[in-house]
């Protein structure tokens, strides 16, 4: 299709507005701004473009968990978009970091965000994204901690043609065999934390172990059981016992009774967010974790302060960030000393993904110099080296994964805690190209952007 001028978007000709430029500019009147966008081609419509950024500002939708099981990662994600898209239209100093080009706003436009619970369901976040890009036009949706939800919001990003940004999502299926086009997703997943951890737990507790899995019903959980299996079976790790239970299960108890008499070493908890809490605490009133050691591969930050460091302590996992990186990086320090100062707590995962997020997606549509969604792709896939508080990162272009660290973390007992949010400590940062599945792995095919 034809590329259209920019100029019949303000009611010009651009024969006439050449002869009123050249006016202007023998004057020495015309704007630096008029002169880069008078001439400027345009694109065809597609999605909410150009609708969606026809004005003085833009609209993105987030959809998140703020009731439920996974109400505190979500809440704590939504708080990471506010505070990125407030450092965005600021134009503050952190956010230039991520996105060099970033002035004030995206491309010079201020940025509005909406908010919506997901209540972690698949089809309550698909209703509430279609009505963001229906009725607000906008030009990127944003949001999940439920890996159910990422691959429901990554169809409707193919079909609805608007850039999809996942907040929290372990399911190998989500840059895998569910991903698209028009997804990038930041956090690292079930493969690369597997293959992370899984050494690591040999080395510590030796080689020919057996395994009890609790597994939650669906693509995360069963995606990440998998994928510790594939890892630890060459060390003779068996699985004697999944005990599969559906998100949100408020009782435990029968799952745990059979991982009580399996005769496992190790007790692999899969669970993430309230559930996580629950059925550790169930497994300690059970007396499992006095006879079995605790894994849990993609561990929640908020986990220790729920759980307490008592039944966490000593307990290996993997997590997306952890604020104590704000030690010795100086970006991670400014993100830490920000959130902190907004929201009166230390940040965890959630709100970390969700402000690199967004200030990597304000990176690619400044690249793109287009809100048009095929540039901004082809930005996304350029497989630039993005400065961020992790080091130095880059999109994957064949099934966009961000190429970044895993961090293998360990429970601390209260007495080493150095601070009330000192719970963890970070034993190993694992380079992410290392850990990661060729892009045709699991079946990624991302579609046409068209």
């Amino acid at each position: 299709m034809a590329k259209n001028s920019d100029t019949k978007n303000l009611g010009l000709s651009r024969r006439s507005l050449l002869k009123s430029g050249a006016q202007l500019a023998g004057a020495g009147l015309l704007p630096v701004a008029l002169a880069r966008n008078a001439f400027a081609e345009t694109y065809p419509a597609l999605g909410t473009f150009p609708a969606g950024s026809a004005g003085a500002s833009v609209f993105v939708g987030l959809t998140t968990p703020l009731t439920g099981t996974y109400a505190a990662q979500g809440v704590d994600e939504r708080k990471g978009f506010e505070l990125a898209i407030e450092h965005l239209n600021a134009g503050h100093a952190l956010m230039k970091k991520y996105s060099p080009l970033t002035t004030k706003g995206v491309l010079g436009k201020q940025v509005t965000l909406g908010v919506a619970d997901s209540e972690a369901k698949p089809n309550t976040a698909v209703q509430a994204q279609t009505r963001f890009i229906t009725e607000n036009k906008a030009v990127m949706i944003a949001g999940c901690v439920s890996s159910a939800v990422a691959v429901a919001l990554n169809k409707l990003s193919m079909r609805e043609k608007v850039i999809y940004l996942p907040g929290i999502s372990g399911s190998n299926d989500t840059t895998g065999k569910d991903c698209a086009r028009y997804s990038f997703r930041e956090c690292h997943y079930a493969y690369s934390a597997a293959a992370a951890l899984a050494p690591e737990l040999i080395k510590t507790f030796g080689k020919n172990k057996k395994v009890a899995f609790l597994t939650p019903d669906y693509t995360y959980g069963h995606s990440v059981t998998s994928s510790m299996q594939e890892f630890l079976k060459p060390a003779g790790w068996t699985t004697v016992t999944d005990q599969v239970a559906p998100l949100g299960t408020p009782d435990y108890n029968t799952y745990l009774l059979n991982i009580a008499n399996s005769g496992a070493d190790v007790l692999i908890n899969i669970n993430f967010g309230n559930d996580a809490v629950n059925s550790i605490k169930q497994a300690n009133q059970l007396g499992i974790l006095q006879k079995m050691k605790l894994v849990m591969p993609y561990i929640s930050p908020f986990l220790s302060k729920q759980a307490g460091p008592e039944l966490m302590a000593g307990v290996y996992g993997t997590t997306e960030w952890w604020w104590t990186l704000s030690q010795t990086n100086e970006m991670a320090k400014m993100f830490v000393d920000e959130f902190k100062a907004k929201n009166g707590y230390t940040p965890e995962w959630g709100a970390h993904a969700g402000y690199v997020q967004v200030a990597l997606w304000a990176d690619a549509v400044e690249h793109a110099k287009t809100f048009y969604p095929p540039e901004v792709i082809k930005s996304y896939e350029s497989g630039r080296k993005l400065t961020t508080d992790m080091g130095e990162v880059s999109w994957r272009a064949e099934d966009h994964q961000l190429v970044r660290p895993v961090y293998i973390v360990k429970g601390k007992a209260a007495k080493d805690m150095k601070s009330p949010d000192d719970y963890f400590e970070i034993i190993e940062t694992v380079a992410g190209a290392g850990v990661m599945q060729k892009p045709d792995a699991f079946g990624c095919k991302l579609g046409s952007a068209t």
